[in-house]
């Protein structure tokens, strides 16, 4: 094959020991279509072919060992689902179980009685017996001549391993491959940062990263690959931030004027926290650029976020623009439009809201005060993207909790001013730092980083089932002084039936416990019409109730002050930034606020990590970030369309102070090069066009 790039670009199925159907299935598989595909899937580890553990020297202790040996036999246990494979593994010292709950009917045609076999997995001991579950095996065949000891482990797949690509399979990939493409890989970076960082070449670490020779220049090649695909994500996100800046042009509100003075000196509820000032005075900054504003606002929960929305439309209003908040459900869009309107009290604005169950006769009269421009600020959920929806001068846009909406949606919003107007993201799901880099690198980013004055942190507390009777005296005390209670119940989406069962025995519990006519008690669960639902939140904001029992759904929703409890039972069943965004709903008022986490004893290491955090700390930045490291960033990303998390080498979490390295770099090479046209630049610029799809630019929108 000629040396040159386009090598790079060959399809796979050209590749020696592939062929049309290796090649569709590493496609449908893996997404392996060309051979620089193939160069970037990376190994998971590593193993020593000459090191192995004796079955006799085995301790629990063992993080992971891997055996030499023979299955002596082979068995199916138990029926239908709990049906589990069992295989004796020997060596010349001892026996092992091997323990398989998937792939079942696969691995009985594969493997067979009395051939060697390599074994790799964490011992456990279960039933007085050692053994290893779902192990990773293959034969210890001597065909492959190994270049050095160390040998590189990928993942496969069951339809890839079926056509002999388990991980032999792709070491064998790998030594065809590597001797072709070795002389097509270019550099991708500039001087100046491989000297900085003392960088390998990029094509020596993508020939070590597959074929090590030592652990040394494994760590060497995994640190220059790891660098480079923060780099380049950064540099999109940041390279986007800068064209959306100058290619889309933002309206100018420069004016500070009688609408905004009359509410700071007359309306203002109390003093602004610093940081509140500090994020005004960011966003005002934008709005006199001439830039389109896109910025996101993170800030725990109460931590006034939508005063400082509030304040921003009215910098709007001052300059004679519309605003709008969207928000994801009909009862946070009614929330905000309650809060605002009191918020506005005497002032000449005119605020409105609009979702899906407004009356006709007043969706009539409302799309025609927007058209003329008569009302100042429209609250509403995903109805504002009705085609019906006209403004007459939309300037300033607030999305509230970003993540539940498409981006498609958003995108219809932004269409429906004369120019694309300023926006802002609102959240109050906490966004680790690292995650917040790459999720909305794009975006500039303030942070509400403490809570209005007089406001106390809520005190929180785990207990088991033993002390349930001195919870509900507790809570006896707590209605006796007019405070109000929440009883919330996990939702397990497998089973909507199991839900309500824990719901309907919580709610007879609680009956029992606090009978009528002296307590009422609301209950609110999934289920439920959305009409029933809002009767009953209503109930309980208008204290007509003590107590609500309620599935997750309140985790977003209704803002009552005089709630001063929130009970949490099987709280080892709630994810930490749920927890955390429960314990938000109360501690809205000035008295103290209790968080009570329940739980059975038996808990998992992970389960106890997410209950002691919670006790130990109301930071939800540092919540944020133990979340990260328990549950990795695919989880957190959640419903976010950017595909930007899907990282081949690097980790957000044992990585974070490359990222921050990556991302200053990229900056300061923005900063210098924005077209990337420096002569010192033109290998980034080369590699960076290759990587680059034709996908919507969605940044401008994000």
């Amino acid at each position: 094959m000629p040396k040159n790039i386009d090598i790079l670009n060959t399809e796979i199925t050209y590749l020696k020991s592939v062929g049309p159907k290796r090649a569709s299935l590493l496609n449908s598989e893996l997404g392996v279509k060309y051979f620089k595909d193939l160069l970037s899937y990376y190994p998971f580890r590593y193993v020593d072919r000459t090191q192995f553990h004796k079955i006799s020297d085995i301790q629990i202790n063992n993080t992971a060992v891997q055996l030499k040996g023979k299955i002596t036999s082979l068995q199916s246990l138990g029926q239908g689902r709990a049906i589990r494979l069992v295989a004796n593994f020997q060596d010349e010292t001892g026996n092992i179980e091997l323990v398989w709950f998937k792939g079942i009917k696969w691995l009985k045609d594969k493997l067979k009685l009395n051939q060697e076999y390599l074994v790799y997995g964490k011992p456990t001991i279960f039933g007085r017996k050692l053994n290893i579950t779902h192990p990773e095996i293959e034969k210890a065949e001597t065909d492959i001549e190994l270049n050095s000891k160390l040998q590189a482990v990928y993942s496969s797949t069951e339809k890839l391993a079926g056509i002999g690509l388990n991980s032999k399979g792709f070491n064998k990939l790998f030594n065809n491959l590597i001797p072709i493409v070795e002389a097509s890989i270019s550099d991708n970076l500039n001087e100046n940062i491989t000297e900085k960082y003392n960088l390998i070449s990029h094509r020596e670490s993508i020939k070590i990263i597959h074929q090590p020779t030592n652990y040394e220049s494994i760590k060497k090649a995994q640190f220059r690959l790891k660098y480079e695909e923060f780099f380049f994500i950064q540099l999109r996100l940041l390279e986007q931030n800068l064209i959306r800046k100058e290619k889309f042009k933002g309206f100018v509100f420069g004016e500070i004027g009688n609408i905004f003075n009359s509410f700071y000196q007359n309306n203002l509820p109390f003093e602004l926290t610093g940081a509140q000032k500090r994020v005004i005075k960011e966003i005002r900054n934008d709005f006199a650029t001439g830039k389109q504003m896109n910025r996101l606002l993170q800030g725990d929960v109460g931590s006034g976020k939508t005063l400082v929305a509030l304040l921003c439309m009215l910098i709007a209003a001052d300059n004679n623009f519309q605003s709008a908040i969207m928000a994801p459900t009909e009862i946070l869009a009614q929330q905000h439009y309650y809060t605002i309107s009191k918020f506005l009290e005497g002032i000449n604005i005119k605020v409105d809201i609009l979702t899906g169950s407004t009356p006709t006769a007043k969706r009539k009269e409302l799309l025609t005060n927007l058209k003329n421009g008569s009302l100042n600020i429209l609250i509403g959920t995903h109805a504002l993207i009705e085609p019906v929806v006209v403004f007459q001068n939309l300037g300033f846009v607030v999305i509230d909790e970003q993540h539940r909406f498409g981006v498609q949606q958003r995108a219809k919003l932004w269409a429906k001013g004369r120019a694309l107007p300023h926006v802002l993201v609102m959240t109050a799901t906490p966004i680790p730092r690292t995650m917040a880099m790459t999720l909305y690198g794009d975006l500039d980013y303030s942070v509400i980083d403490e809570l209005p004055p007089g406001r106390k942190a809520v005190q929180t507390y785990h207990y088991g089932d033993s002390k349930r009777i001195a919870l509900f005296g507790f809570m006896k005390k707590q209605i006796e002084a007019g405070r109000q209670i929440y009883v919330v119940y996990p939702l397990i989406s497998e089973s909507e039936t199991l839900d309500l069962k824990d719901l309907e025995d919580g709610y007879n519990s609680i009956s029992r416990e606090f009978p009528m006519p002296k307590y009422n008690i609301s209950v609110v669960h999934g289920k439920m019409k959305a009409k029933d639902k809002e009767y009953e939140m209503q109930r309980f904001k208008n204290g007509e109730t003590q107590i609500m029992v309620a599935t997750t759904v309140i985790e977003v929703g209704v803002d009552v002050p005089n709630a001063s409890v929130m009970v949490i039972e099987n709280a080892e069943r709630f994810g930490l930034s749920q927890l955390h965004q429960l314990r938000g709903r109360v501690g809205r008022g000035a008295d103290q606020a209790y968080c009570i986490l329940m739980s059975s004893y038996k808990l998992s290491n992970e389960a106890k990590t997410r209950l002691e955090t919670m006790v130990n700390t109301s930071d939800g930045f540092e919540i944020a970030d133990v979340d990260l490291k328990l549950r990795g960033p695919g989880d957190l990303q959640g419903t976010q369309q950017s595909g930007i998390l899907a990282l081949k080498i690097a980790d957000l979490v044992k990585d974070e102070q490359l990222l921050r390295y990556a991302r200053n770099d990229a900056l300061d090479l923005l900063n210098d090069d924005p077209k990337l046209e420096k002569e010192e630049n033109k290998r980034i610029k080369k590699y960076y066009q290759s990587l680059k799809t034709d996908k919507p630019n969605w940044g401008v929108i994000s």
